[in-house]
């Protein structure tokens, strides 16, 4: 079960059944969009068709990074975060892929940004912190009139990095797990 800290609380609380957390998470919207600073090297572009081998696979591992239980494929996952350009990629100095992030559609002006991930050989140069903005922007010159993301409360180095581009925190959100 997950939602809002509180609301999820007070249901497990009132269920009377022993319960534990399976993830904190926190909720954040975007303010002033603000560029990385330093700017990593590279560049982001929209991701193509002929990415999508490359990216599927980096959705596998980024649904096992964060312990999801990879789907078998994730071909068709992407392709239409593709078709539809809403998946973006870092590009690195050499022009090869480094990092990436998706943005959701958009409804009711809002949109979310998910799917940031870079290959643990490419971390600690600022790639995600470039494609996130990139994919934020995108939104925003799309009209997007709210860019919302969600992070992870046991990784501080992303939530300070979307906080540094700019992002707010709006509310916390629990998961938990019956244990009884």
């Amino acid at each position: 079960m997950r939602g809002e800290t509180a609301a999820v609380e007070a249901y497990a609380e009132a269920t009377g059944r022993p319960w534990a957390p399976t993830v904190r998470m926190r909720l954040f919207r975007l303010g002033e969009l603000t560029p990385p600073d330093p700017a990593p090297a590279g560049r982001g572009r929209v991701a193509t068709e002929a990415d999508v081998p490359l990216v599927a696979a980096w959705t596998t591992e980024f649904a096992e990074a964060i312990g999801d239980e990879p789907a078998e494929d994730y071909t068709g996952f992407v392709t239409e975060r593709i078709s539809e350009g809403r998946l973006w990629l870092w590009e690195g100095p050499d022009g090869r892929p480094v990092s990436m992030a998706a943005v959701s559609r958009t409804i009711e002006g809002q949109a979310r940004v998910h799917l940031v991930y870079t290959p643990p050989a490419e971390r600690g140069r600022g790639y995600a912190a470039g494609v996130t903005e990139a994919v934020s922007r995108a939104a925003l010159d799309g009209g997007v009139a709210q860019v919302l993301l969600f992070t992870d409360l046991s990784n501080p180095t992303s939530n300070a990095l979307y906080q540094r581009l700019g992002y707010r925190p709006v509310t916390d959100h629990l998961g938990v797990a019956f244990t009884g």
